[in-house]
């Protein structure tokens, strides 16, 4: 095996608080320690890491690669300050197309002018009567076009329906799926590609790719998986939201998935007002929608326990959580609390749960999937979320801080394209969460964007530097010294003492490290220095900032 000595720089390793250098024998950390001990090693190649920081590369815990990867290469909309810009970008990407698809995510109506999406015969006048699909920012609603809606006439027998072009809840899956039926295999190979690269290039070694029937499909989906075993770059571990009574296990062997769950919905997204609710939206009259019950739920669950395998929901609203866990205790019965414990299932988003909601995540032994941007970006007391919900449910909503101190398992990611792949901006949202009590310390954040990721997928041996364990980094350039950084003044001053030993981080309130190297098994998948990496992933670049 070849082996790989990187040193001058500094290590985050519990094996030794204060190394310098890390030796890679294959897939394999062998040997983390002083520059002194690593003059007497010897390697096949000695990397400098010229004062850089080596760390456990990141784990993006929820993602949809081919939707990212066409924001990437495509029409992302998040930027579009109004709707007559979005109108306006359309039209230009329709004249691009040349009489093909138009696909685009990100639009966002409630910092537009207008307040308002655009409607069916709007997206008509601006692609010269073409094929549009527009996915909102939160991916549960979209605007089509009158040709897309004549494409996928069931839509309108569906719930979610409306005249004008908007789609939710069912309607909505039934126009997306007549959307990217108009995606060759090439198109969605670039976009799966780009995802890939863009996570390499920002430190992510490992992406959970959230699929289903309802999403991106079986094709899509095996694809990805096929792509990310044949081509160099960060782990793709797929989880395929489809319930087993309704054929999901079988499915997702079948495809190679890693799991059967992730986006199995429960219910829908705040934004698109269909999270299911106890009490009404502040902003309409509804409380949103619930696609699974608790027996569902419960069948789902034991299904997945006696056939070995993890399960999980998408579940938003306290509504969706209480059916969630309803049946998730009634499964605990069924097969035994300890078994059903040991299974790890998992939660995706927990966003708006009650305080009796954490104390059963705990001890049902769940681990709660958890996006912190979502929190930066509409939480607050002028946020999306305090026009939907109200100051109250705002406060209590994406509560890290009382989620790790009940012992529920956090791990972090982006929902991408929701929000974008961005792992230190999620790091500083559960530091600097609107609400003091959810916050999190920067240690607990960086382990749950890292290490957690890799326990939520039931990998125990990822995620931290010592002998013996995957040699699965990334090395950093930073603008300033390590630091303690604490959520307040309660921690003891001993652990920000530099002979404490505590492992420092980068500094958030500075600009973010820059990624010069991922590593993944020992193998280099994305490198600053030109030549490096031999097979590259793509060709997409860190953003600037």
């Amino acid at each position: 095996m070849t082996t790989t000595l990187y040193r001058n720089g500094r290590v985050r390793s519990p094996a030794d608080p204060f190394a310098t250098a890390l030796l890679v024998d294959g897939e394999t950390v062998a040997w983390v320690g002083s520059e002194a001990a690593a003059d007497a090693m010897t390697a096949d190649t000695t990397v400098d890491l010229e004062d850089g920081w080596l760390a456990p590369a990141f784990v993006d815990a929820h993602v949809h690669a081919t939707t990212t990867g066409l924001s990437l290469v495509g029409l992302d909309l998040a930027s579009a300050p109004s709707l007559a810009a979005l109108l306006d970008r359309v039209e230009q990407a329709a004249r691009r197309s040349r009489g093909g698809i138009v696909l685009g995510t990100g639009w966002e109506e409630d910092g537009w002018p207008e307040r308002r999406p655009p409607t069916a015969a709007e997206l008509d006048r601006a692609s010269y009567g073409g094929v549009v699909y527009l996915a909102r920012t939160d991916c549960h609603s979209g605007v089509a076009s009158s040709a897309l809606l004549a494409a996928a006439p069931e839509a309108a027998a569906l719930p979610g329906f409306e005249a004008d072009g908007l789609v939710k809840e069912e309607a909505h899956s039934a126009v997306r799926k007549a959307a990217f039926a108009g995606l060759t295999p090439a198109q969605r190979r670039e976009a799966q590609r780009a995802t890939r690269a863009r996570a390499a290039s920002l430190g992510i070694a490992c992406l959970h790719e959230c699929g289903g029937p309802g999403i991106d499909g079986e094709h899509d989906f095996a694809a990805l998986l096929h792509l990310a075993r044949d081509e160099p770059g960060p782990d793709v571990l797929g989880y395929w939201g489809e319930l087993a009574q309704t054929g999901g296990i079988e499915r997702a062997r079948d495809l190679g998935a890693h799991a059967v769950g992730g986006d199995l919905f429960a219910d829908g997204s705040i934004g698109s007002r269909t999270a299911c609710l106890t009490h009404r939206y502040d902003d309409a009259d509804t409380l949103g929608y619930a696609y699974l019950d608790a027996d569902q739920v419960t069948q789902h669950l034991v299904a997945c326990t006696r056939a070995g395998l993890q399960g999980g929901f998408h579940a938003i609203g306290d509504a969706a959580l209480t059916a969630v866990l309803d049946g998730c205790t009634a499964a605990a019965r069924e097969v035994g609390l300890d078994v059903l414990r040991a299974a790890r299932h998992r939660v995706e988003h927990v966003e708006i749960p009650l305080p009796r909601h954490v104390e059963q995540l705990a001890q049902l032994g769940l681990l709660a999937s958890v996006q912190p941007v979502f929190d930066s970006r509409w939480g607050g007391p002028d946020g999306l979320y305090a026009a939907r919900l109200g100051q109250e449910r705002t406060r209590t909503s994406n509560p890290f801080g009382a989620l790790a101190a009940a012992g529920v398992p956090l791990a972090f990611g982006s929902d991408a394209p929701v929000t974008p792949l961005d792992p230190w901006g999620a790091v500083r949202a559960a530091v600097d969460h609107f609400t003091p009590g959810s916050r999190l310390s920067a240690r607990a954040a960086f382990s749950a964007h890292t290490r957690g990721g890799w326990r939520a997928a039931r990998i125990d041996d990822t995620g931290e530097l010592a002998p013996g364990t995957p040699a699965t980094f990334a090395v950093w350039d930073l603008a300033g010294e390590l630091v303690v950084q604490t959520p307040d003044d309660r921690v003891s001053a001993w652990s920000t003492d530099p002979r404490a030993g505590v492992a420092g981080l980068p500094d958030l309130s500075g600009p973010d490290p820059v990624c010069r190297r991922t590593v993944v098994r020992g193998r280099t998948v994305w490198s600053t220095v030109p030549g490096e990496v031999h097979e590259p992933v793509g060709g997409i670049s860190p953003d600037p900032a």
